[in-house]
């Protein structure tokens, strides 16, 4: 499918959604296009130092079992 068969078929359905379908969709054009302002992507370094500040937690004992998050939100 060719992208003008694409788009030719995005307009014909667009306008069948309500408003608010509308809106939802071009959110998620906008988060495949990852088109957010709001959010600051971080670099490979700045990821993986994260990650090692993490794994530091949990071999110190810093964590939450699954079995004791579901009991915490169960109350």
């Amino acid at each position: 499918m060719t992208s003008t068969e694409i788009k030719k078929q995005f307009d014909g359905y667009l306008p069948l959604l309500s408003s608010k379908q509308q809106a939802l969709v071009l959110e998620m054009v906008k988060s495949l296009l990852n088109i957010d302002n709001d959010v600051e992507r971080i670099n490979r370094k700045q990821y993986n130092k994260e990650i090692d500040e993490a794994v530091d937690r949990v071999e110190d004992g810093n964590f939450v079992t699954h079995e004791d998050a579901i009991k915490e939100l169960s109350k």
